[in-house]
């Protein structure tokens, strides 16, 4: 039989500007709650400007969301109830004790070696006590969680071939130094970043389910606004997420609900027809276009409340899903969210 501990998030004190609290940006925020509610839209990626608030707004998803069930002192965080993604350290064994944490969200950086990502050998043990032992990396820790990766166009290339590998399979596959270590490796993968110092190898841009162009306000109220608060953020933090608390709470009751319920929302047809003819216009390679489409509507739909997926959802999360996914065209230079939101005009027709 299994015991089980929770560890709520609010036991642990972080100075993380609240999500409610972030003004504009409202194209990224949806995106990112989208994706706490539907984990296998797959992840988002935000570009744009610099001082935007991308990162602050995908550190802050972290207080949203649901707890997860966890095998006590696995470092994978097993799901007690899928005996099939246990890893070797916690399978096979008679009783379990169980806790809930904080779903975790983790950073990669950039300079990260590629032994931080994917664990290595312990040489302190090793040294010490002559034991061959696995120190799990960041893979590890991102287990049924979050991947953030920041300036993710400046990615090393074989670290962008790692993941890939990673994200197709969702394990992670250590040999070395002696060492032959399979872990479970899912993750949802975020990143943000500058299209002007690069550009995405275009087999990592597709693993991006959602994607967000980010620009700065022009709005002097809303300028202005982002000012005080970030101001206010930074005098007090503590007091400042205070009194942001109970919005934050009822957000996260808001999408705790919406992932219970995710999965009953009704796709119409008429309404899949739509998405199908709306990626057939657009010339989008392969069906991830129509398989995010699907999925973002849905969790959308599961966040508004509504049973089933209209075709106003629909083309709400059209432009979020099919831009980053159109072919180059070098005689025409609209932005993809123009040609996106032109297929949109005539496919939906009234």
């Amino acid at each position: 039989m299994s015991t089980f501990v929770t560890l709520r998030a609010s036991d642990l004190v972080l100075a993380i500007f609240p999500f409610v609290a972030i003004v504009g940006q409202e194209a990224l925020k949806d995106a990112l709650l989208m994706s706490a509610i539907e984990p296998s839209i797959g992840g988002v990626l935000a570009l744009g400007d610099r001082g935007t608030g991308k990162s602050t707004a995908i550190r802050a998803l972290a207080a949203l969301l649901p707890e997860i069930e966890v095998v006590r002192g696995c470092p994978y965080r097993c799901l007690p109830s899928a005996p099939a993604g246990l890893c070797g350290v916690c399978d096979g064994k008679e009783a379990q004790v169980c806790e809930k944490i904080a779903a975790p969200v983790v950073d990669l950086p950039l300079g990260a070696t590629e032994d931080r990502v994917v664990g290595a050998l312990d040489l302190e043990r090793a040294l010490s006590k002559g034991e061959k032992r696995f120190e799990p990396g960041l893979l590890a820790r991102a287990n049924r969680g979050f991947l953030y990766i920041d300036e993710v166009n400046l990615l090393d290339d074989h670290l962008v071939d790692l993941l890939l590998d990673v994200a197709a399979s969702g394990e992670n596959v250590v040999e070395r130094e002696g060492l032959s270590i399979r872990h479970p490796a899912r993750f949802v993968l975020v990143g943000s970043g500058n299209p002007e110092e690069g550009d995405l190898r275009p087999q990592l841009l597709d693993r991006f389910g959602l994607c967000v162009d980010v620009r700065t306000s022009h709005d002097l109220k809303e300028r202005m606004e982002i000012v005080r608060r970030r101001d206010a953020f930074e005098q007090d933090p503590a007091a400042f997420i205070k009194d942001w608390s109970r919005k934050t709470a009822a957000l996260r009751k808001r999408v705790v609900e919406a992932r219970a319920r995710v999965h009953t929302v009704i796709l119409p047809d008429s309404v899949l027809a739509k998405a199908v003819e709306l990626c057939l216009t657009l010339g989008a390679d392969g069906l991830r276009g129509e398989l995010t489409l699907m999925r973002a509507a849905r969790a959308r739909a599961a966040l508004s409340g509504e049973t089933q997926v209209s075709m106003e959802t629909l083309k709400a999360v059209a432009a979020l899903a099919l831009r980053h996914r159109l072919r180059k065209d070098p005689l025409d230079d609209t932005d993809a969210g123009v040609r996106v939101e032109r297929a949109v005009s005539e496919v939906f027709v009234s």
